[in-house]
Formats: structure tokens, sequence, C-alpha cells
């Protein structure tokens, strides 16, 4: 994973900042060097473009991510615990920055631009790719149910957890997620569970 001087990491915290306040289509150069207090050619200097902050943003998303896979595979934890332990990673780190929620689930600026499509993708991914593993891990050893396919139940859970963070996030994030993430978590658990 990429590493970041301090002067990126400034610059991508406060454009996390702008997002979280007046959406992606309200962070520019311009308003990013207001908010940091530099001039704007200060900023080319660290990131070529306002596309190259985003995967800078999502670099950082990446690399938490990782971290976050490496807990799941140290936990010696059953398959049913590791997919909680995702959950709950997953909601703490949007409930922590939920300004990347809307570089993640925001398809519509992905349209015209194929390197942040490609990178979102990419995640999106290696998501599914840690659910599926560990789904057919658990049908194996018995622990989830084998009578669904492994894929499908990656898409189910995968799909609800995308649908309660981008109702979150549509809802001006409204309600606490963390809490509601737990109940959709014991339903999931319900429905997997052998």
């Amino acid at each position: 994973m990429k590493e970041f001087t301090a002067r990126q990491q400034e610059i991508i915290k406060a454009s996390m900042e702008l997002i979280a306040e007046q959406g992606i289509q309200g962070v520019t150069i311009k308003k990013l060097s207001k908010k940091i207090g530099v001039a704007e050619s200060a900023l080319y200097r660290h990131f070529d473009s306002k596309l190259d902050i985003l995967l800078g943003i999502l670099s950082q998303f990446r690399s938490t991510k990782m971290m976050e896979l490496e807990k799941i595979q140290t936990a010696g934890a059953t398959e049913i615990e590791q997919l909680q332990i995702f959950f709950n990673e997953r909601f703490k780190q949007f409930t922590q920055n939920p300004a990347i929620t809307a570089v993640i689930f925001s398809e519509e600026i992905f349209q015209n631009e194929k390197r942040l499509a490609d990178t979102v993708y990419a995640i999106m991914s290696s998501n599914l790719k840690l659910i599926l593993d560990i789904i057919k891990k658990g049908q194996k050893n018995k622990s989830i149910r084998s009578d669904i396919s492994a894929d499908q139940l990656s898409l189910i859970i995968v799909g609800a957890l995308r649908l309660l963070v981008s109702r979150w996030r549509l809802s001006a994030f409204s309600f606490d997620l963390a809490k509601e993430g737990e109940k959709l978590w014991l339903s999931i658990r319900q429905i997997i569970k052998e």
C-alpha cells in the first residue's frame, strides 16, 4: 500500500471533511486549499488532481481494510465469529469516517472515471472474496448452512451491508449505524448458521 506524507494525509483528511460537509461534488481544489490554508498550487505538489485525492482516500480505506482482514484471520474465531468481526469492523470504520461512504457508495461518480471505478470494484471484489472464503470454510466445517450456495450467501451478506450503509448515508447519518448493524448481523446469523 502507498505511504502518504504528513501533508498528503492532511489533504486527505481535509478532503474527507469537505465531502462530509458538501458531498463529493462540493470538493474542489480551491475549497480544499482554503480549508487547509495553502495556495492551490501547493496542493498540486502533493496530488495531481481531485481524482488522485479521491484515490488517496480509497487507498487509505483499503489499508485499514487490510488490517481488518489480518485481525479476522488471526482471531482464531469460528467462521460465524469471523463474519461478525467483519461486520463490526466495517460499521465501526464507517461510523468513524462517514465521508468514506460518499466515495465508496457513490456509483454515479465512477461512470466517467475508470480509475475510481476500478479501485472501488477491486475493494468490493476483495470484500466479496473474503466473505465467500469464510462461508465456504464454514460450510465445509458444517457451521454455515450448505443448502444455499456460498456465492448466494455472500451476495446476501454484502448486499445487506451495502443497503444499510447506503440508507444511513442517504438519511444524513440519522441513526446509529453500529446498533442497526448489530440487528442486521443477528438476522443474517440466523439465516446462515447450520
